[in-house]
C-alpha cells in the first residue's frame, strides 16, 4: 500500500521542516542576543522647558524660560543673542554607537538653529530665518562606532531679535538615559488665599504643585482663566459683592481636582476701608472688660475724644481660632443687654465699636485652614451678636500670616466693606516687612483701617535711617513709624500707639506733647527731634492709647491734649 510511505514521507518532510525552522529561530534568537536594538524613544530631557533650563546651559545667560509663546504644554525656550553671543543652548543626551536619530524641534521668532555636535561622524544643523509662528526644524543623524554622547543645541544668530523653542526631540535609540518621564495628573493645590482686592477684582494666590505646567481657577464652579503661575487676579467683578474661588492644576496628563474654595469680596472702591464713623483723623483707645487697678469705666463714660473703641478682649474657647466674649461683672453692667445699649449708643455717636483679640495674655492661635475659618465665624458672631464694626489683633505671642490672613479675608467676606480692622503688633514685630505681622497687616491692606504700633515695653528699636532709638522720644516715634510708611502702608493707615499714663505700661511712656510733636514731625515736617522723614505724610491716621480707662485714672489728661491734635491735622 502507498499511503504508508507516502505518510512516511510527508512526517519525515514536515520533521525536517519544523527542525529547519527551529534552527532558523535559533540563529534568530541568537542574532537577537548578539544585535538586539535599543526601543526608540526621546532621549533629550526636559525636551519641553516644562522644568525652567534644567539639563539644558545656554551661553552668557542668554536663555529663559517663558509662559508665552508656547509649542507644546505651559513653558518654552526664549533666547536673545547679543554682542559676540549667539544664544547658544545646548544638552548633553545619551546614546548608541552605530544609530540613527532624527533631531526636531519647533522654533520662531528670529534666526532659529537646530544642530548635533560630537556625533562621531557628520555632525549636522539647520536653520530657519526670522518666523512670525511656530515651524519645525528637522534633520538626522548617525553616532559613531564608539560614540555615547552627542550635544544638541540651538542658537540664534548675531545681532538679530530672540528666537522661541520648544519641544525638541532627538528620536531614537535609548543610550541608557531614558527619556522624559511620562506626566501624571498633578495634586489639587493648595494654600489658596485672596490677595489684594479692588471694585472689581480679586487677586487669588496659592502654593505651586509638584508636576503642574499650568493653572485653571474657577469661579462658582464655572472656568473663567487659566494662568502658568501660583497667582491670578479675576476681573470684571461687581462692586462690593463676594465671590467664591477655586483653582486647579494641569499638565499633559490632566487636571487636579478642585481646590478648596475661598471667598472673596471686592471693595466699594477707593484705598482702604476706614469703616463708619471713622474720621480721616482719629483717636483709638481700649476699653478694659477687666479691673486691675485702672477707672473702671462703663463703655458710655468713655471720653468722646475716641473715635474707635477697642474692647478688651476677647476669649479662647477650647475650639483652635475660636473667640467668644465674656463680659466680666467687676465692669458693673447690670446686664449684656446694657453693655450693648451702650454700644449701640456709641455708633449712634459716629463711634466705632470693635473686639480686640489677643493682648499681653491672650491665648488665640490661628495657624490651619480650620482654626482661620473658626476665628472668622465666632467674630462675625460677635459681631452681629453685640453690634461690635470690627475685630483688633492685638496677638502679642506669636501670628502666622498665612492663616491670619485667610481668616480675616473670611471675616471681611462676611462683614462687608463696612468692617474695621485695626492691628496693635509691638515694635519688633513691625521692624521689616518680612514679619508675620507685618506681612499679614500688607496682605490685608485693602481691608485695613488703621495699624497702631505700641512704642512701648519695647527697648530700643532701629529706625528706618537704620540707626538705633530708644524708646520714650520723639525720634523713636517718628523714626520707627517711618518703616511703617515706607514699607507699604498708606499713611492713612498708620497710628501711634502710646500708653495713657506712667501706670499704663512698665515702659515707654511719653507725654502727649511729645505725641502731637511727632504727629507734627510726620504730617507736616515740623517739631521733629535729630530724625527727620524724607517727606510728609499729611494723611497719617492718627494715635492710640493703653488704655481709656488708664487715661480717666488721670483725668483724661491724654485724650484732652492728644484727641483734639489727632482731629486738627491737616
Amino acid at each position: 500500500m502507498e499511503r504508508a510511505p507516502g505518510g512516511r514521507r510527508r512526517i519525515r518532510t514536515w520533521i525536517g521542516g519544523t527542525v529547519a525552522v527551529l534552527a532558523a529561530g535559533a540563529l534568530s534568537l541568537t542574532g537577537l542576543t548578539g544585535t538586539a536594538q535599543a526601543a526608540d524613544v526621546n532621549v533629550a530631557k526636559n525636551a519641553g522647558f516644562e522644568s525652567g533650563l534644567t539639563n539644558w546651559t545656554c551661553s552668557a545667560g542668554s536663555g529663559a524660560t517663558v509662559g508665552s509663546p508656547v509649542h507644546g504644554g505651559a513653558a518654552a525656550l526664549r533666547a536673545t543673542p547679543g554682542g559676540q553671543d549667539n544664544a547658544k543652548c545646548a544638552q548633553a543626551v545619551a546614546v548608541q554607537p552605530n544609530s540613527t536619530y532624527t533631531l526636531s524641534a519647533w522654533v520662531q521668532g528670529g534666526y532659529a538653529y537646530l544642530g548635533a555636535e560630537g556625533t562621531g561622524t557628520t555632525d549636522v544643523s539647520a536653520w530657519t530665518p526670522d518666523s512670525s509662528g511656530w515651524k519645525q526644524l528637522t534633520t538626522t543623524f548617525r553616532t559613531g562606532a564608539s560614540t555615547r554622547s552627542v550635544t544638541v543645541y540651538t542658537h540664534g544668530w548675531y545681532g538679530q531679535s530672540a528666537y522661541y523653542a520648544d519641544d525638541v526631540s532627538v528620536f531614537g535609540p535609548d543610550g541608557g538615559g531614558g527619556g522624559d518621564p511620562e506626566p501624571q495628573v498633578p495634586g489639587a493645590p493648595s494654600g489658596l488665599a485672596v490677595g489684594a482686592v479692588t471694585s472689581s477684582s480679586v487677586t487669588l494666590n496659592w502654593s505651586a504643585v509638584s508636576g503642574a505646567t499650568g493653572y485653571n481657577v474657577y469661579r462658582a464652579g464655572t472656568k473663567v482663566q487659566s494662568a502658568s503661575g501660583t497667582s491670578s487676579t479675576v476681573t470684571g467683578l461687581a462692586a462690593n459683592t463676594s465671590y467664591d474661588f477655586q483653582v486647579t492644576a494641569t499638565n499633559a496628563a490632566g487636571e487636579s481636582a478642585k481646590s478648596a474654595t475661598v471667598t472673596g469680596r471686592t471693595s466699594q472702591g477707593g484705598g482702604g476701608n476706614p469703616g463708619p464713623g471713622v474720621p480721616k483723623h482719629a483717636v483709638t483707645g481700649y476699653w478694659q472688660n477687666f479691673n486691675n487697678g485702672a477707672a473702671v469705666q462703663k463703655l458710655r463714660d468713655v471720653q468722646a475724644q475716641y473715635d474707635i473703641i477697642a474692647v478688651s478682649f476677647a476669649d479662647a474657647t477650647a475650639t483652635p481660632g475660636q473667640i467668644t466674649f465674656n463680659l466680666d461683672p467687676a465692669v458693673g453692667y447690670a446686664s449684656v443687654a446694657d453693655f450693648k445699649a451702650d454700644i449701640a449708643a456709641k455708633k449712634a455717636a459716629g463711634k466705632s465699636v470693635i473686639i480686640s483679640v489677643g493682648g499681653e495674655k491672650g491665648s488665640i492661635s490661628v495657624n490651619s485652614d480650620a482654626s482661620a475659618t473658626a476665628f472668622a465665624n465666632s467674630t462675625y458672631a460677635l459681631m452681629q451678636e453685640y453690634g461690635f464694626n470690627g475685630v483688633d489683633i492685638d496677638l502679642e505671642n506669636g501670628l502666622n500670616s498665612t492663616y491670619m490672613t485667610k481668616a480675616l479675608r473670611q471675616l471681611s467676606a462676611k462683614a462687608g466693606a463696612g468692617m474695621v480692622l485695626t492691628m496693635a503688633p509691638q515694635t519688633i514685630d513691625m521692624q521689616s516687612t518680612a514679619g508675620e505681622y507685618f506681612k499679614t497687616a500688607l496682605n490685608v491692606k485693602d481691608i485695613l483701617t488703621v495699624v497702631n504700633m505700641q512704642y512701648y515695653n519695647s527697648g530700643s528699636m532701629l529706625g528706618c535711617d537704620g540707626k538705633v532709638y530708644s524708646q520714650g522720644s520723639v525720634d523713636f516715634l517718628t523714626a520707627l513709624a517711618c518703616i511703617q510708611l515706607e514699607g507699604g502702608l498708606d499713611p492713612s493707615q498708620v497710628g501711634i500707639g502710646v500708653p495713657a499714663s506712667t501706670r499704663g505700661a512698665g515702659s515707654g511712656y511719653v507725654a502727649p506733647s511729645i505725641v502731637n510733636n511727632a504727629l507734627d514731625c510726620l504730617t507736616k515736617g515740623t517739631n521733629c527731634g535729630s530724625f527727620k522723614p524724607s517727606k510728609t505724610y499729611p494723611g497719617l491716621r492718627g494715635a492710640m492709647t493703653w488704655s481709656t480707662n488708664w487715661d480717666a485714672t488721670a483725668g483724661n489728661a491724654w485724650s484732652d491734649a492728644v484727641g483734639p491734635h489727632v482731629h486738627g491735622l491737616p
